[in-house]
């Protein structure tokens, strides 16, 4: 039976959603049976198979924000001080340890259709390896060799999520028929380490398999530079104190992973690779070159269309962080924890004593902090087809004081915050359909996050001049001076060299949906551990414990009481500051004389971080790390182990133990 193609621009790839006259994809699999057999008689049935199990697990990757493949979500993103708003694990009014409150994210009981679940995932991919090279046979080596390549990089990156989320689960690397009297089927939670090997042992079939880089047409595809990549990424994790408990005494782990991210920079660098651009313009523009045109920086690539039918995947970010005046849905606040966080000019932390001040924020910046926030008074171009574009920004509050105090906003923008978010986004996107049909491809792996790990690998070994090094080529690349380090300054020993990698993490990675991880591999909202595991990291490493914080917003507001009528609506009118602009430091010294002028910091009335509003701080338990399995997992699966921390089915105390 022919298939009929239809052209997708998703996930790493320009996606090829393949469908029969008959029925789908997903049908022919109904009862959890093998795939038709037509898949393997020939290279465009075979790829639209290849095609389908990407879709599965990227489709709804919409949002840098988001993580967890097949689900997407960016819950965890709105967890650190990237985002404000109160979220359930972080809600310290709610304390979670029964099934039925653990994620859902391993998925629930089989049904009789086929939900894309993790599990489902990877029958795909074991079904696919087990069979082309019999079932397909007749077909082209090189392109057999290439399509297991995807698949058992796939198959990795879906056992990767699943540990990140439940430490060990059973491994799966055959097609299973569901059966209740079938004990080979009946498998244990493996061991962290267990599932680790097996996703290397993936991940390096899958290097040698995949090609160093595909045609055009295919450009997106995995490759073996991206196996070797997430390889490090793993392999990190793995080494870090989540899953360590000899992190501080052993090497042996910190050596692999150190050993996985070079191999993985050699061979994306003789690929082609590398860092983006020499300048803070180029980092911005790296985000947004549009047409799903190659970028050297990244590893993995979400592509997506501006098409505005149902076949296009389109990125929802710039429509859900642009401004209301500028035809956006209302922008994302900064947390001032965040406005406090970027280096300053010269790369050293924002503190007073380096000429910090945290009302004229914008002072004298890390060249990223005009590329990742925008702020009133400052440029954030696009292109208007409604009416006259408003690319300066205008986001400040006045009190009508002939009206009770009545509150007003400059161009309808109500925002709590003095900056707002504007990374990764299009300076020549149209609002003509308030951005909705964004094409902004996601990197969402980028080499800048390869030279991170490596580096962190060097800091956890103590070669702090190492450290050093792979920290100044990100910096180096945005324009900060290599004097006094780039900043960085001495690092006395491996604690200050880690935190050092962490804080450039938090910088560099903004907004990307990195932060959460590493958070939690690094165990960093408290010092608590559960009964039988290791913590502490947070003292070690000299930080402050996130747990007992808040993010707080506040507004930008007129220091005089007013009248209804904007009180700047003339004066502002010759102030803009264009970080394009060779004179950009200029225009920023006669904004921060308009600021001080005019306006002061007022607190919003409803804090950013509330329990029906009333303030709260935040509070994460230490058994959220590594959740639990749900309630009908348990059911239908009863030889499978509780995670510690979190009751089992029956109310019984969990008892595996992810940190080795």
């Amino acid at each position: 039976m022919k298939l009929k193609i239809n052209k997708y621009i998703t996930i790493a790839l320009l996606a090829v959603l393949g469908t029969s006259c008959s029925d789908n994809f997903l049908e022919e699999k109904k009862n959890y049976g093998s795939v038709d057999d037509s898949f393997y008689e020939s290279q465009e049935r075979a790829t639209a198979y290849i095609n389908n199990v990407y879709f599965d697990y990227y489709s709804a990757f919409k949002s840098p924000g988001q993580s967890l493949v097949g689900s997407y979500t960016d819950t965890y993103s709105k967890m650190t001080e990237e985002i404000g708003g109160i979220q359930p694990l972080i809600n310290p009014t709610i304390t979670y340890t029964n099934a039925a409150d653990a994620s859902g994210y391993y998925g629930g009981k089989l049904e009789d259709k086929i939900n894309n679940v993790p599990y489902n995932r990877i029958r795909d991919c074991n079904a696919f390896i087990a069979d082309i090279d019999v079932k397909g046979a007749s077909l082209d080596k090189t392109f057999r060799d290439q399509a297991k390549g995807q698949l058992y990089y796939l198959r990795a990156v879906q056992y990767f999520d699943l540990m990140r989320v439940y430490g060990g689960v059973p491994i799966v690397t055959e097609v299973q028929t569901p059966s209740t009297d079938d004990q080979s089927i009946k498998l244990p939670r493996a061991t962290v380490s267990e599932v680790v090997a097996q996703i290397v042992k993936d991940l390096d079939m899958a290097a040698s398999l995949l090609p160093r880089n595909w045609n055009s047409a295919d450009y997106g595809r995995v490759t073996k530079g991206a196996a070797l990549a997430v390889k490090s990424r793993v392999l990190l994790t793995y080494a870090s104190p989540l899953f360590n408990k000899s992190w501080d005494s052993s090497n042996e782990r910190w050596n692999a992973a150190l050993q996985a991210g070079l191999a993985a920079e050699t061979e994306l660098s003789g690929a082609g690779y590398g860092l983006y651009g020499s300048s803070a313009k180029d980092w911005q523009n790296m985000f947004v070159l549009g047409n799903n045109a190659f970028c050297s920086e990244a590893i993995t690539t979400q592509l997506l269309s501006s098409n505005n039918t149902n076949l296009g995947v389109n990125n929802s970010w710039e429509k859900g962080i642009r401004l209301i005046s500028q035809g956006g849905t209302g922008a994302m606040e900064a947390p001032k924890e965040m406005i406090d966080l970027f280096p300053m000019e010269n790369g050293a932390r924002p503190t007073t004593a380096n000429g910090y001040n945290s009302f004229l924020f914008f002072i004298k910046r890390d060249p990223r902090f005009y590329r990742t926030f925008a702020f009133s008074g400052v440029k954030w171009d696009y292109k208007d087809e409604k009416q006259a574009a408003k690319p300066t920004v205008w986001a400040y509050r006045w009190l009508d004081g002939t009206n009770g105090n009545k509150p007003f906003y400059s161009d309808s923008n109500n925002e709590t915050s003095p900056a707002l978010v504007r990374k990764m986004t299009d300076v020549t996107a149209t609002n003509s359909s308030n951005f909705q049909y964004s094409g902004n491809d996601i990197l969402e792996y980028r080499y800048a996050e390869l030279l991170l790990n490596i580096a962190e690998c060097y800091a956890a070994l103590g070669q702090t001049g190492n450290t050093i090094a792979y920290l100044g080529k990100i910096r180096n690349r945005v324009g900060i001076s290599s004097a006094n380090n780039y900043g960085i300054g001495i690092l006395a020993d491996k604690y200050a060299a880690i935190e050092a990698v962490l804080y450039e993490r938090r910088v560099e990675l903004a907004y990307e949906g990195k932060r959460y991880w590493d958070v939690q591999r690094w165990m960093l909202y408290d010092n608590a551990a559960l009964p039988g595991t290791t913590g502490g990291t947070v003292t070690k490493l000299g930080l402050t414990p996130i747990n007992g914080t808040q993010r707080t917003g506040n507004y930008l507001q007129y220091k005089n009481p007013a009248t209804s009528a904007d009180p700047l609506a003339s004066a502002r009118a010759s102030i803009s500051a264009d970080p394009d602009a060779a004179d950009f430091q200029t225009q920023l010294a006669a904004l921060a004389t308009f600021y001080n002028d005019n306006f002061v910091l007022a607190a919003p009335p409803t804090p950013m971080d509330n329990v029906n509003n009333a303030a709260v701080k935040i509070k994460f338990n230490p058994n959220y790390y590594i959740m639990g399995l749900q309630t009908a997992v348990l059911t239908q699966n009863p030889w499978l182990k509780q995670t510690i921390g979190w009751s089992d089915a029956s109310g019984g105390t969990g008892d595996y133990n992810y940190q080795e």
